[in-house]
């Protein structure tokens, strides 16, 4: 199967699949902090999670300025779109370096602010990096393990939103979720989180995906012009963690050198981390590399 069919069947699951990654899958509880993918007893399973100690980075990241936001905002007033999307031009799905991108969501909100510490300990155990892309609802509800993650070389930290809204100037909805509806809102839905990353990061984040990964064409504009890159994905690992162990061994499987992988981080009641316990050694077997997206001089 192609990695578009793959892509393809999960946009078909529609809502459910894509909301599940953010309202947690049945039973679940937000604070829930395992999934059962690793062996052994909770506190074996927290040990390993538990990335290596490091200091919180200093808050040298300058906020976006009052008079910038005010400005690209102007800039865009009464433009109309013409596109929306998945794939709108601007939006890089993949790279054209050989390696490939793993980035996994948090979401946040209510039954999405979830840690799957077991596959946090599996890209540790394996040494494999990732792009985390954290909403800030999802940052307000894990600080301490926000900062851990924010410190820790493995991981970039990317802005996935403020409000985990579908970023549109015109209110379009994805999969149920009104957008923003207003140049002002998208302005806001990025600048938000921005600043909120460059003070857990120390640096500004270069790197943006919306709730629902849809955009509308003048809005992935005027996420370039606040100094981010709209980034999707070639490859839908886990259709906001609704697949099974085998969906996502069979999507993860469909990577090639240069593919931007999504996934989800904040469901431990998935088979997320199941499914990459089996596809990542394959990968690794079949020579290929993983890098972070900084790694990847992405335009």
């Amino acid at each position: 199967m192609s990695r578009r069919a793959v892509l393809g069947g999960a946009l078909a699951v529609g809502a459910a699949a894509v909301l599940a990654a953010c309202a947690g899958p049945t039973g679940g509880s937000p604070g829930a902090t395992s999934s059962g993918a690793a062996a052994g007893s909770a506190a074996s399973t927290a040990a390993a999670t538990t990335p290596p100690s490091a200091p919180t980075p200093s808050p040298t990241a300058a906020a976006l300025s009052p008079q910038r936001l005010t400005e690209v905002a102007q800039r865009y007033q009464g433009r109309t779109p013409k596109a929306w999307g998945l794939e709108v031009d601007g939006v890089v799905l993949r790279s054209t370096k050989p390696a490939v991108a793993l980035t996994f969501d948090a979401c946040g909100g209510p039954g999405g602010a979830g840690v799957d510490t077991d596959l946090i300990a599996l890209l540790h155990s394996q040494r494999i990096p990732a792009t985390l892309f954290l909403n800030s609802r999802w940052i307000e509800a894990n600080r301490a393990l926000a900062e851990q993650l924010a410190a820790d070389d493995l991981f970039e930290i990317g802005n996935h939103g403020t409000r985990h809204l579908p970023l549109s100037v015109s209110g379009r909805s994805a999969y149920g979720i009104k957008g923003t509806t207003s140049v002002q809102e998208v302005v806001d839905e990025v600048a938000g989180n921005h600043d909120v990353l460059a003070r857990l990061t120390g640096k500004e984040p270069r790197y943006f995906r919306p709730g629902t990964a849809y955009y509308d064409d003048v809005a992935v504009k005027i996420v370039r012009d606040l100094g981010e890159i709209p980034v999707n994905f070639d490859v839908n690992g886990d259709a906001g963690a609704t697949f099974t162990k085998d969906q996502v061994i069979q999507a993860v499987g469909t990577a090639k050198h240069g593919s931007i992988i999504i996934s989800h981080m904040n469901q431990p009641k998935g088979m997320t981390a199941e499914g990459y316990a089996v596809a990542l050694p394959k990968l690794v077997s079949a020579g290929y590399t993983f890098a972070k997206l900084d790694d990847l001089m992405l335009a």
